[in-house]
């Protein structure tokens, strides 16, 4: 491959844009850059210059394509100098080089006080911002956090600051100055502090200066990356390395001893106290230790374990399944050989629909054959990860990264309030908090979800601290301050009383807050816009132009430091439209510390006392893809993949927790959880962590099934004891280089269905090992390579599968490396103990403007993103599709089921909403089956019953055309005064009743290992029916005007409650919303009602009654009424309050029925004119 040309850094002159700012005291001013070109964001030196992160323009030819590899790197200039203590080539030799002590925090003060933007064909710009919203929070890690003003005279900038917020002074004298100032002073060729006028003398004993780094160039950032790979690279077959089995057997004792303060041997040894070798707990010191720790032990301790279902109740279940297939075989055999003669068209519809309904039942219950339950020892990982060992002596946390995505399209349906306390329970999560990052994706690219993200972290303060104080769960806010019941249960602090009392006041004012930003936007953006036309006016007047002319002024939206919003725009504007404007990400809180912070005692700023608490946060980030109208986005799946990587350029946690934007974590351990399993034994095997979905605000009785207990206790369980669940969406950690395309470690293949049907499952199964050790390394750097030439060609194949980024490319190996399990005896694929405790780099302004540019809209062209790597693209239902496709290629996963729910959200209780949402999903699995990703196609490596489980997520939807019919059946049994069988004998009772006795004993068993009751099995078979004859019916028809037309499929996104909805919490569940879908039931319940009418008179008035077929017909109407009663009782709304359209179409449909029944089958005596209708 070509070298990669370098981008420089971008000045004015060349592009900039529009700054609007606002003077204290004074009102909205214009400046404008010299050139007339605007089409970005750029930074706002204290001399007035801006400055761009992106490639030259003089450099790309005029035109860049998906081809040109670069990277990104910023070189040194009069305004921009490197933070390194060492002079870089090309640097004059008179620049003062930046104090390595302040480097760091002044870097990284300056990228979270700055909002980036840029794009395809665009500058990648960086603008310093005064405030993000009205009220400022006084966090060191916060954005555009409050400080003193540059000392500089006419500089407004914030001088440097610590990791406590404390001011930062680069000199002796202790003379204010912010970066920029900073960096013009150490430019010029004297290099002296603008106070004292004397050469620059950093302070030495500075107790911090030892924690800050120095920020490396791009070459020393890709060779410390190359450092880290190295164990990867001598990790040849037959090598000692550490990732081996033997890890232990070249430890060093005796530096080991040295280090720790030891002495060799066990009859005298003396165990360091301060690293919590010896018993300080309390009582007597006696100077001797109390032993060595049994390391030995502690890597034997599983993290996990398998808690399979009794056997007196799993056999029974089998059995149960056995006997009632063999019933249905025989049923339907009988059924086959004994028509009926007098309706034969009735017969042959019957018979169909119940083969077909057989079939359905068998996918179905053929994957619950293996239900099982897991558990998790989190006492067993603090010991191994965050314990003192040998290769850990401060015990620091030794568990890999995770990057928490939280995605949002829309803040009018997903309101911003929801969105911020999920991001709040998040950011107060019981995980190390330097190892957690969280991302917003806001698709929209809305301002007010920008402040109120922010507003979210200025809170977060307050709320994470307090959390962590008083071990708070929930840790969503708003969920908290509702629970009902002593809130002083199991608190044993004095002051928890006075400091929920004051926290719930903040939070109450954070609520005001947050629900007045549309006003507040609104209000600023009109003042703005009214200045704005009256300078336009002015100036149209000075310059002599007639002042009648109307002005093109466009109606901008403002941010609260007075600049035009990079996003949408109320009004939309050109490059400010929704699917039209710029890359955006803003780091909202800066990354931790390594070392703990503590609080200060309680104080006019500090209104709860944290002096015995770590108040930071981790770090936050604000993401906005880049969107144009002539690029297809690709929807949710779209913004999942560029979310990932831009983590993987600024954190890169090895993995990923996606969440909805209404799904909080209501479990603080939930993380925990999920690293038990993929740090236990044969962790590396595993994709995702898939945890249940559980809802708060449904109704008592449930009435539409939105819990969904059934699918998420029942076939969630059982899908666990064969591959692994599948991917529903949200709640579930990733492990990243599953989403990026590779196959798993190992692997086994399985016989296909083929040959099970044609050889009994007898073709002896394969285990599949990689040709390398670990394909990742092999593919990204040559590690074990076979022949130069394939070295070559993996190399030549990275751009077209992940995108022209080196550093994308770079973090691969850096991520499968940190999210191996550790190299205990035993374990495969294994990392050394102690590898994830260093510190990671502070962020810099190139790391960003490389987060900008694989966000950017063009960077998915021509490359395998939603074709085999990240989020699938092409279906509505892209979470099935993409864990289908992890699965097919030999991954596993596990369905973690935690005592205390992990994770909850909101779910719709309307019954048009309910609906819509359904058919979402059917229509997504009718594309899945008409699609290449149909399980039928699927892979050797895929397990027969997995197959057969995805099988039937693309076959359940045309259950519905059956079951359409099937509901019809007894009203024209009882309109016709036929059955579908000839005569009532005793022979189809015994099967019936036998076919109903084993359904319901099947129900009990499920209900018995599952954990579900009676009622939520009965609620979720009555929403089978009832979204089975509405949404599923509709599904199949959009499946198939899709495949045969070409006919595209979209939906809006589903309304997510606010829980303002005044005293009634459950309102919503009584508004009736007319829609289409409602009309096949509808007509079922008309029709049925009506038969029962007709069949019923006709007996009574019959001269010879045939009560049997009466009872028949009758029985089964009934049957599908119990079923659709639901669906009745929401149609009715609250007091008597139906919609008219209900009534007319009742009454329609009544006319209808009759006077097709008066046709078909008219009175004795008459007759119909025009020919008449008979069935066979």
């Amino acid at each position: 491959m070509a070298s990669p040309t370098r981008p420089k850094l971008s000045m004015s002159g060349n592009k900039s844009f529009r700054n609007y700012s606002i003077p204290r005291g004074g009102s909205p001013r214009l400046e404008r850059s010299t050139s007339p070109a605007s089409t970005g964001h750029a930074r706002r030196t204290s001399s007035g210059r801006y400055a761009g992160y992106s490639r030259d323009e003089s450099e790309l030819g005029g035109e860049v394509t998906s081809e040109f590899a670069y990277s990104v790197q910023i070189p040194a200039t009069p305004d921009f100098q490197y933070m390194s203590g060492t002079s870089m080539s090309g640097t004059s030799p008179s620049v003062r080089p930046m104090s390595p002590a302040i480097a760091g925090k002044a870097e990284q003060q300056f990228v979270s006080s700055t909002i980036f933007t840029g794009g395809f064909e665009t500058v990648t710009r960086g603008h310093v911002m005064d405030k993000m919203m009205e009220i400022e929070g006084n966090h060191p890690q916060l954005a555009c956090a409050p400080g003193t003003i540059c000392g500089v005279v006419g500089c407004d900038g914030k001088s440097l600051r610590d990791e406590r917020g404390e001011e930062l002074f680069p000199c002796e004298c202790k003379f204010r100055i912010c970066r920029d100032c900073y960096l013009d002073a150490l430019a010029t060729p004297s290099a002296r502090c603008p106070g004292c006028k004397e050469d620059y003398k950093t302070p030495d004993e500075s107790p911090r200066a030892g924690n800050f780094q120095r920020l490396p160039t791009l070459s020393e950032r890709a060779a410390r990356m190359e450092r880290r790979l190295s164990l990867l690279r001598n990790a040849k077959p037959g090598s000692q390395s550490l990732m081996q089995n033997n890890a232990y057997s070249d430890f060093d004792h005796s530096r080991w001893l040295y280090e720790t303060k030891g002495t060799y041997g066990y009859g005298n040894a003396v165990w360091p106290k301060d690293n919590g070798y010896s018993g300080g707990g309390g009582g007597t010191d006696t100077g001797m230790g109390t032993g060595p720790p049994n390391f030995v032990d502690k890597s034997k301790k599983p993290l996990s374990r398998k808690a399979p279902i009794s056997p007196g109740i799993l056999s029974p279940y089998r059995l149960l399944v056995v006997i009632r297939m063999v019933v249905l075989g025989l049923f339907l055999t009988w059924r086959v050989r004994h028509n009926n003669p007098d309706a034969m068209w009735l017969w042959g519809v019957s018979i169909v629909c119940e083969i077909w309904f057989a079939f359905s039942w068998i996918l179905d219950q053929l994957p619950k054959l293996s239900p099982i339950n897991r558990m998790t020892d989190l006492k067993v990982l603090k010991e191994k990860f965050e314990s003192p060992s040998p290769a850990n002596p401060d015990g620091r946390s030794d568990l890999p990264g995770v990057d928490v995505f939280v995605s949002s399209a829309d803040p009018e349906k997903e309101p911003p309030l929801t969105t911020g306390n999920t991001i709040l329970s998040i950011l107060a999560a019981d995980y190390p908090l330097e190892k957690l990052s969280c991302y917003l994706s806001d698709d929209g690219g809305s301002l007010l979800s920008f402040e109120a993200l922010a507003e979210a972290a200025s809170f977060s303060r307050i709320w994470v601290p307090f959390c962590r104080k008083h071990d708070i769960e929930p840790r969503n806010p708003e969920t908290y301050f509702l629970l009902k019941g002593d809130p002083t249960k199991g608190k044993s602090r004095p002051d928890f009383v006075k400091d929920r009392r004051r926290v719930k006041r903040e939070y109450d004012e954070f609520k005001v807050r947050i629900n007045g930003l549309p006003d507040a936007i609104r209000r600023r953006s009109d003042a703005y816009n009214a200045h704005e036309e009256l300078r336009a006016k002015r100036d149209q007047f000075e310059i002599g132009l007639d002042p009648y002319e109307p002005l093109n002024v466009p109606k901008a939206t403002w941010m609260a430091d007075g600049t035009h919003w990079p996003g949408t725009w109320t009004q939309a504007g050109k490059e400010h439209g929704r699917g039209d404007h710029a890359g955006i990400i803003q780091v909202m809180l800066a990354p931790p510390t390594y070392e703990p912070l503590m609080g200060s005692p309680e104080s006019e700023e500090n209104i709860i006392d944290t002096s015995d608490v770590d108040i930071r946060l981790p770090m936050l980030v604000y993401v906005s893809r880049e969107k144009r109208p002539k690029y297809d986005h690709n929807k949710k799946a779209g913004a999942m993949n560029a979310l990932v990587r831009s983590s993987a350029i600024m954190s890169n946690g090895p993995f990923i927790l996606n969440l909805d934007c209404d799904h909080y974590i209501y479990n603080s351990l939930a993380l925990r959880e999920a690293m038990c399993f993929f740090m236990d034994r044969g962790g590396d095997r595993l994709c995702y962590i898939q945890f249940p979905q559980r809802f708060e605000g449904v109704d008592p009785n449930d009435r539409y099934a939105n819990h969904n207990t059934v699918f998420f206790d029942v076939n969630m369980r059982a899908l666990d004891g064969l591959q692994g669940p599948v991917y529903v969406g949200t709640g579930c950690v990733f492990r990243r280089t599953a989403l990026y395309g590779f196959d798993p470690p190992r692997y086994k293949e399985h016989p296909g269905l083929w040959e099970t049907i044609c050889c009994g499952g007898k073709k002896k199964r394969k285990r599949v090992a990689p040709r390398r050790e670990v394909e990742v390394d092999s593919a990204l750097h040559g590690a074990i390579t076979v022949a130069e030439e394939e070295e070559e060609l993996e190399a030549m194949m990275l751009p077209k599968r992940f995108g022209d980024s080196a550093s994308f490319v770079a973090s691969i190996p850096i991520a499968q490396f940190q999210g191996r399990p550790l190299a205990d005896p035993g374990v495969k694929n294994g990392r050394p103990a102690g590898a994830l405790t260093v510190a990671r780099e502070p962020l810099d302004a190139s790391t960003i403007a490389e987060a900008i540019n694989v966000i950017s809209c063009y960077f998915e062209d021509k490359t395998e993103w939603g074709g085999r790597v990240g989020w699938i693209y092409g279906s509505v239902t892209e979470d099935v599709v993409t864990g289908y496709r992890m699965h097919n290629r030999g991954w596993r996963s596990i369905y973690c089921v935690t005592k205390r729910d992990a994770f909850r959200g909101t779910a719709p209780i309307n019954l048009t909403d309910r609906l819509h949402q359904v058919l979402r999903w059917a229509t997504g699995s009718v594309e899945i089956f008409f699609s290449r990703n149909n399980a039928l196609f699927g892979s050797p490596r895929l397990k027969l019953l997995q197959r057969v489980a995805y099988l039937n997520v693309g076959i359940y939807p045309f259950t519905s055309i059956f079951l359409l019919c099937y509901c019809f059946l007894p009203a024209l049994s009882l309109f016709s005064g036929q059955f579908i069988v000839y005569q009532l004998n005793i022979t189809f009772l015994v099967y019936l009743l036998t076919i109903t006795i084993t359904l319901c004993m099947l129900a009990l068993l499920e209900v018995k290992w599952s954990g579900i009751t009676l009622e939520e099995w009965w609620r979720n078979e009555q929403f089978w029916v009832i979204g089975g004859t509405s949404a599923h019916l509709a599904a199949v028809f959009q499946g198939f005007l899709k495949v045969i037309a070409g006919v595209d499929i979209s939906f809006t996104l589903t309304s997510k409650a606010t829980g303002d909805e005044g005293d009634d919490e459950f309102a919503d569940l009584y508004v009736v919303k007319w829609s289409a879908l409602m009309i096949p039931p509808i007509t079922i319940m008309i029709t049925n009602v009506v038969a029962i009418a007709v069949g019923t008179s006709r007996q009574i008035y019959s001269t010879i009654p045939e009560w049997s077929k009466l009872i028949g017909g009758v029985f089964f109407s009934l049957r599908v009424l119990s079923h659709l009663y639901p669906f009745a009782k929401g149609l009715m709304g609250r007091k008597g309050k139906t919609p008219t359209i209900i009534y007319v179409w009742s009454g329609l449909l009544s006319v209808i029925i009759s006077l097709m029944w008066v046709y078909i089958n008219p009175p004795s005596g008459t007759s119909v004119t025009g020919g008449g209708l008979s069935f066979p």
